[in-house]
């Protein structure tokens, strides 16, 4: 099938997409409200591939006809943009759903709102580390149309899927889809939590009989039509994959011990167990899985270590970008905690996690849109309000003592200051590391 498309934005996803229906012999226009220097840069390259677009004002109002628009998943359809090819009944799909319509390989996707990136590429790591020539992609950063345009000698695809993603999802239909966790976030595109929680369900939406649904037990989903299988580090809770000490059992028997992985703390106890799971409902042995899991390196700004100075660790989790995650990362630090905290405004409070800081933090520095707030919340340890990220820094430097770990975990999105949170991890980074 070809016809007449229309991509609405020019970010990583919409070029992958422009590109994926030109190959197949779509005529593609780009539709962008934005006319900044990197969007023109990225227009003149998809421009030399027979690529037409159309920016600012008169993207909005543009008055052609489409057989089909790709919708970039940042683009909110309240926008006027959106609302265009909306009165003009186009079909509006994302980027994640045209993959999927061409793409003839089967489909793990993983979706949460804490863990996606990790248990994403732990199972990439695992079936390749067992022969299962797999890729990752989607929210993770590599497109899911860029690995179906060009799928090379790939027997799987591993697609991080984000809630926003899973708004524009049609007949998307992974055979094992993971739903890692839930907590509050995006409350500033989302009316409430149940809306939120609505787009992440829609991962299980044409899933059948013949397909695998890995969830967490903490969270009650609704009746699901594919074949479960649960997981939780916590205890008291009866699932397939349970945990104790630093061990993990299957519905039973011992499967690997944390231990032997570079991965530190509950947080990634579940995400271990995930993608364990997700090995396992494709036939792999857990001793082959665990021999490959324990080759993988963890990514950047998730609780990682930093360097230690004069005694004191250091830790940067700026991939914290809510309260669950920024919990998890307390609830698995064991030394006296400083904790740097805050960003911007994403629609929650941090009410709910103040029993939790005053009795795991020693001291709480705070910065971004969000600090007075938050100081407000965690008045029974009297934070400290810094007003850049170095003042912070710097005034950790001179409260810790050997045998404390300062950990920098914003529990909200880093917008208010820096480009994203890689940004935020970095300069970070960089801070930690000069200090003297």
């Amino acid at each position: 099938m070809s016809g007449k498309a229309a991509i609405l934005g020019v970010g990583s996803s919409g070029q992958a997409a422009a590109r994926l229906l030109r190959s197949r012999g779509w005529s593609v226009t780009i539709l962008n409200s934005l006319q900044s220097p990197a969007v023109c840069s990225r227009i003149e390259t998809l421009a030399k591939e027979d690529i037409s677009f159309i920016t600012g004002r008169a993207a909005e109002t543009d008055a052609a006809s489409y057989d089909l628009c790709v919708m970039s998943p940042g683009i909110d359809t309240a926008t006027p943009i959106v609302q265009n090819i909306l009165r003009k009944d186009i079909p509006l799909i994302g980027e994640i759903e045209l993959a999927f319509r061409e793409c003839s390989l089967p489909i793990i996707a993983v979706t949460g709102t804490n863990g996606k990136t990790t248990t994403t590429e732990l199972i990439k790591t695992l079936l390749n580390g067992c022969g299962i020539r797999a890729q990752a992609c989607g929210n993770i950063g590599l497109p899911f149309s860029e690995v179906v345009r060009h799928p090379s000698d790939l027997q799987t695809v591993v697609v991080e899927v984000s809630s926003f993603q899973l708004e524009t999802i049609r007949t998307f239909r992974p055979h094992i889809a993971l739903w890692l966790n839930l907590s509050p976030n995006h409350l500033d595109r989302y009316r409430c939590l149940e809306d939120y929680r609505n787009a992440k369900l829609r991962i299980f939406l044409n899933q059948t009989e013949e397909d695998f649904a890995i969830v967490n037990v903490r969270d009650k989903l609704p009746r699901l039509a594919a074949k479960q299988i649960t997981f939780s580090a916590y205890k008291k809770k009866n699932a397939d994959f349970t945990r104790q000490g630093t061990e993990i059992f299957f519905q039973g028997t011992a499967i690997l011990n944390q231990k032997h992985t570079r991965l530190e703390g509950i947080h990634n106890t579940e995400n271990l167990m995930a993608s364990l799971a997700a090995g396992h409902c494709l036939g792999l042995g857990f001793a082959d899985m665990a021999k490959a899991i324990s080759q993988y390196m963890p990514p950047q700004h998730r609780c990682e270590f930093v360097r230690e100075q004069k005694g004191v660790r250091w830790l940067n989790d700026s991939k914290s970008t809510n309260l669950d995650s920024l919990t998890k990362a307390i609830e698995s630090q064991t030394t006296p905690l400083i904790l740097i905290a805050g960003g911007k405004n994403k629609g929650f409070e941090f009410d709910s996690i103040a029993p939790l800081i005053s009795k795991r933090v020693k001291i709480a520095i705070l910065i971004g849109e969000m600090r007075h707030r938050i100081a407000a919340s965690w008045h029974a340890i009297s934070p400290k309000v810094s007003e850049t990220l170095e003042d912070a820094v710097n005034l950790a430097a001179s409260l810790a003592k050997s045998g404390d770990s300062v950990l920098f975990s914003p529990g909200t999105s880093s917008y208010d200051m820096f480009a994203n949170y890689e940004d935020r991890g970095n300069r970070f980074k960089k801070l930690v590391n000069s200090l003297p």
